[in-house]
């Protein structure tokens, strides 16, 4: 009888990445749902349920992540997302409704405002004195 050992499988430990993401969470972006920390360029991308898979061009990719600590790490991404990368979204959007405009704007929105300005500039509407009456003392 042949007995067969089975290694316990070697999980990637992304507790520092947990800490990063909750301390440093100006290493990371989201391009188009998948999570990219930025000083490393590895890439995480969540499915639905929670479960992380890592794309690195290193070793890392080949590890897969505990279900427990994949679920730790679905919480603090997810945190990250509420606290930090929305609201840094909004203020970007926020921020473009005010960027200086290209040439051909700019030309175009001051033409408008000088054609408003001399619209404005009509004669005034006179009003014969019989017709305004005044209140009662």
């Amino acid at each position: 009888m042949t007995y067969v050992s089975v290694a316990p499988e070697h999980f990637l430990n992304v507790e520092p990445m947990i800490w990063s993401l909750k301390f440093q969470p100006s290493d990371f972006e989201q391009d188009r749902g998948t999570l990219l920390h930025v000083p490393s360029r590895h890439r995480f991308k969540f499915d639905a349920r929670g479960r992380v898979s890592v794309d690195a061009n290193c070793g890392c990719a080949r590890r897969s992540v505990s279900t427990e600590q994949g679920d730790r790490l679905f919480e603090a991404y997810n945190s990250w997302v509420e606290f930090y990368w929305q609201p840094l979204e909004t203020d970007r959007e926020f921020a473009s409704h005010f960027a200086k405009p290209n040439a051909f704007v700019r030309l175009f929105r001051d033409i408008r405002m000088a054609w408003r300005r001399f619209r404005r500039r009509e004669q005034p509407v006179i009003v014969a004195e019989t017709l305004i009456t005044t209140p009662a003392e």
